[in-house]
């Protein structure tokens, strides 16, 4: 491996520290795709109330880290503090005034997961976590 010179010192002091995946850390406040549990859009986070999956998936994942748009208004990443709270989860506060990005909130891990879908969808009734079983019928109890 070859060491630093004197052009890198210079380069990492004028542009600061390389990073993988600069885009990606921009959209996701910091964090990369991969470590992500579940991401909120700005308008999901205007909205009033606490989405129900959010807090489901915030109560599973207690050791995840929250991170929360520093651009949007307070008062609307404040319900999501106190539940940060509420569940003893760490969050950060991210404020980048040269991207703002279309994601509200992040909820990650420091290391990768890999989730398939990252976006709640609202109009998606939640999955019940025990499978139901089928009622069978009157007339197949009555044949079999």
């Amino acid at each position: 491996m070859e060491r630093p010179g004197v052009d890198d010192y210079l380069q990492q002091g004028m542009y600061g520290q390389k990073q993988t995946k600069p885009d990606e850390r921009r959209k996701f406040l910091g964090t990369i795709r991969e470590r992500i549990v579940f991401a909120l859009v700005q308008k999901q986070v205007r909205k009033k109330g606490i989405l129900p999956q959010a807090e489901s998936l915030m109560r599973e994942n207690k050791e995840a880290h929250l991170y929360l748009n520093g651009n949007m208004s307070y008062s609307y990443l404040s319900k999501y503090i106190k539940m940060a709270e509420k569940y003893g989860i760490h969050y950060t506060m991210v404020t980048n005034k040269e991207h703002n990005s279309d994601i509200g909130l992040v909820f990650a891990y420091g290391h990768a997961i890999d989730k398939k879908e990252i976006y709640i969808d609202e109009k998606a009734k939640p999955q019940p976590s025990v499978p139901q079983t089928k009622k069978k019928s009157f007339f197949a109890k009555l044949f079999k």
